[in-house]
């Protein structure tokens, strides 16, 4: 049985966690904080008290943190995973990162000889807790190939989309996707509310037709609740739109639209709204508008 480690136990993390300790892994944690740490100690996990102590046990090692610096430090810092290291130790990152800082990381791991896969999941937080999740990974065959049993107690769908970096690249066009949905989502509540129609009615008549997505499936109930609450915060959409636009700066590819769609969460960020979840967005459309969609 694989050893496992899982460093990063914050909304996702925590979940996806649980459900690789759930599916039969020993599995070793680390955390900033230590109450998640204890959280899954109590239900048969063990700690560690730094990512190099956990590199030392394990035989794959997952990250789920917030940007890249964070993912490098845990990684290639003091104390990180690559002052643990071992021959045939798997790194596996599930954070959302620049493609050009996971392939600085694999090269650096490889030295090491350390795989590194980047392997960015979506789905959210009902994902991550139901181990739906998608996870698109970038990598070595081989090692994707030994971790899919553990990927498998993760996600519903794992698709390796070529060599390192190209996990992340995927992840940014998914989020691309998602900006834009969020963003057409909010102006047609808006739109249908400011236009004198019920906008319950009007996702009713159109998500069955060439509007249907997850996005119009999931969010508006959640909205019309009043529960803007996360799902997926806000200022994690905006600095993922920022490894978007840095991306495409990169290679020169023209994303006008995406551009414009950025503005909107950081829009949201400037009104106060970066705790709330992506969908919230709506609010910025509402303030434009001068009416509500409740």
């Amino acid at each position: 049985m694989l050893r496992v480690g899982y460093i990063g136990l914050g909304l996702m993390g925590k979940s996806i966690a649980r459900n690789i300790l759930k599916a039969g892994f020993p599995l070793t944690v680390h955390n900033r904080s230590q109450a998640a740490v204890d959280e899954l100690v109590a239900e048969g996990a063990k700690s560690a008290s730094s990512p190099k102590e956990l590199a030392e046990q394990v035989d794959i090692i997952f990250t789920n943190l917030p940007d890249s610096p964070d993912v490098e430090k845990v990684a290639l810092g003091e104390n990180g995973i690559i002052h643990g290291a071992h021959d045939g130790l798997i790194f596996i990152d599930n954070s959302t990162i620049k493609p050009a800082s996971a392939r600085m990381i694999a090269e650096k791991l490889k030295e090491k000889n350390v795989f590194a896969l980047d392997a960015p999941v979506s789905g959210g937080d009902i994902g991550a807790k139901n181990g739906t999740l998608t996870i698109m990974v970038g990598g070595e065959a081989s090692a994707v190939e030994k971790s899919m049993p553990v990927f498998q107690a993760m996600g519903k769908t794992v698709t390796h989309v070529g060599e390192s970096g190209a996990g992340q690249v995927a992840k940014a066009a998914n989020q691309i996707m998602v900006a834009a949905q969020m963003v057409a989502m909010a102006e047609l509540l808006v739109f249908s509310k400011k236009a004198g129609v019920d906008p319950r009615k009007v996702v009713d008549a159109i998500k069955g037709g060439a509007a249907q997505c997850w996005t119009l499936d999931v969010k508006p109930p959640r909205l019309f609740d009043g529960n803007r609450n996360p799902g997926f915060k806000a200022y994690m959409q905006l600095k993922d739109m920022n490894i978007v636009l840095d991306t495409a700066k990169e290679y020169d590819i023209p994303i006008s639209a995406t551009e414009k769609n950025t503005e909107f969460f950081q829009m949201m960020i400037e009104q106060g709204m970066r705790e709330l979840d992506n969908s919230a967005v709506v609010g910025v459309v509402e303030k434009l508008a001068g009416i509500e969609i409740l």
